[in-house]
């Protein structure tokens, strides 16, 4: 999921900082999504996510090209 949110953040010229605070969470939580520690987030943090990018949920969950 990280390479389709870093993908989005690059786009949106957005830091990981800035979408913490977007998200209402630690930055400690956009680090452990990045390292993969957190491999299937809730259902709540994906929306949390998906709010803070402004995109929908199905726009996360689609894997990028590689």
């Amino acid at each position: 999921m990280w390479e389709s949110v870093e993908k989005i953040i690059t786009e949106k010229n957005i830091t990981q900082y800035e979408l913490s605070k977007k998200m209402k969470v630690s930055v400690s939580v956009i680090t452990e999504l990045k390292k993969g520690r957190i491999k299937k987030p809730s259902f709540e943090l994906a929306c949390k996510i998906a709010d803070a990018l402004e995109i929908s949920l199905d726009q996360l969950r689609k894997e990028q090209p590689k």
